[in-house]
């Protein structure tokens, strides 16, 4: 066990791996020890609540350490709890909040209000042989607003491989509603 202060929320770090990067959103940052050992633990308040799960520490800054808040995990939990396991659902895209695209070179003159921006689609993934287009906005899933990933993976962790899901999508001046068959990850 460690004890650390939190020093923001709603933060977002790149994380680079295998050639690859990532945007990890809506985190809570803190500065207490997270190591091998203890990635994975609960960040608790000091009543005992849980708010987050510790999930990466920077190696290139000495005590800065970020957690997942603990709503995007409680559907995973639950899954645990009620049938022994978690299958993974995914739509099969890269795609990005919109406090996220600054940080992209290719994508830096993307602008819009809310929604998440459909950076690139997994090939051969749920939503390669769709009307979903690189360059989209996806602005709901089913009835659910989008505005960060976390709502995304938020519901998407409430979801079965192989369910259909409803998403609204903006492109341009057009609004689409593009079924999609969730793949699993």
């Amino acid at each position: 066990m460690t004890s650390g202060i939190i020093s923001a929320k709603n933060r977002t770090i790149k994380i680079e791996e295998n050639d690859q990067s990532a945007y990890m959103t809506d985190l809570i940052q803190t500065d207490a020890t997270i190591n091998p050992g203890n990635s994975g633990g609960p960040l608790i308040y000091p009543d005992g609540e849980v708010i987050g799960i510790n999930t990466v520490k920077i190696s290139s800054a000495e005590g800065i350490g970020f957690a997942v808040p603990i709503n995007i995990i409680k559907p995973i939990i639950e899954s645990f709890k009620n049938t022994g396991q978690f299958k993974e659902a995914t739509v099969g895209i890269y795609a990005y909040d919109k406090e996220v695209i600054p940080y992209l070179n290719s994508s830096s003159n993307v602008n819009f209000e809310k929604g998440i921006y459909v950076a690139q689609i997994t090939k051969n993934g749920p939503s390669d042989n769709t009307e979903l287009r690189e360059g989209d906005i996806i602005t709901n899933i089913d009835d659910v607003s989008l505005n960060t990933m976390n709502d995304l993976r938020q519901y998407i962790y409430t979801k079965q491989p192989d369910d259909e899901v409803l998403l609204k999508v903006t492109r341009g001046k057009i609004n689409k509603e593009i079924k999609v068959n969730l793949g699993k990850k």
